[in-house]
């Protein structure tokens, strides 16, 4: 199968895993991307069985709403029941990298306050040790260029994503050359860093369950 059949497979048994989760006064936290996007057309078949959504972008929210699903604030809901989003990177004990369509802080938060946080992804992005893909890191902008040098020390390379700004109007810096062996340490020394908004290491948060498309088909991980 191609990467987009692996994503659409892996999307599907998204909404077979969460359907008996389901009831009417269910939230359910959206989150972005490509596999994402595929999980919101999927699940807009079953639209009548739950409450509405959380999103973690203006993207998803505008791809939901138009799927005719009802998206919520964050503020006006009690709880999440769960949490589906994609990942750039995965080790094996489910931390991830995200970031890499911007939304990390919006998802970070929104994983924060689900009672069970999915992860989908295909194969290619489960790693023994994450940092081939570059961290995303969202910085104040005033404060890029110290940022950036903060993250030198730590042993990365930050560069600029130029053109981009998130959805809270912040930058982005993607910081290569990290290998990284201790993730929720890292995670919290960058957002010690003061003018960061936070990274895209989900550690001290991970994912409870990875759905991995797989050519085998299907697998699902647990930490």
């Amino acid at each position: 199968m191609t990467q987009d059949e692996l994503k659409k497979a892996v999307a599907q048994a998204a909404v077979e895993y969460i359907l008996p989760l389901l009831e009417e006064d269910t939230i359910v936290g959206i989150g972005t991307g490509s596999t994402a996007n595929l999980f919101i057309d999927e699940l807009a078949q079953h639209k009548h069985l739950f409450d509405g959504t959380v999103a973690s972008s203006d993207a998803s929210a505008e791809r939901l709403k138009g799927h005719g699903i009802p998206v919520y604030d964050l503020n006006s809901v009690a709880g999440m029941r769960v949490y589906i989003d994609g990942a750039d990177e995965s080790n094996h004990y489910l931390h991830l990298i995200k970031g890499g369509g911007a939304a990390l802080t919006r998802e970070k938060i929104v994983a924060a306050c689900a009672e069970e946080f999915v992860c989908i992804a295909d194969e290619s992005k489960l790693v023994n040790v994450l940092g081939d893909f570059p961290l995303p890191v969202e910085v104040i902008p005033m404060a890029r260029s110290y940022v950036a040098r903060e993250l030198v020390k730590l042993g990365g390379d930050p560069v600029y994503r130029e053109g981009v700004v998130t959805d809270n109007g912040n930058h982005i810096l993607d910081v290569y050359n990290l290998e990284i062996v201790d993730p929720i340490k890292l995670e919290n020394q960058i957002n010690s860093i003061v003018g960061v908004v936070t990274n895209g290491l989900f550690a001290s948060r991970p994912a409870d369950v990875l759905l991995l498309g797989t050519q085998e088909g299907v697998k699902t991980l647990k930490a």
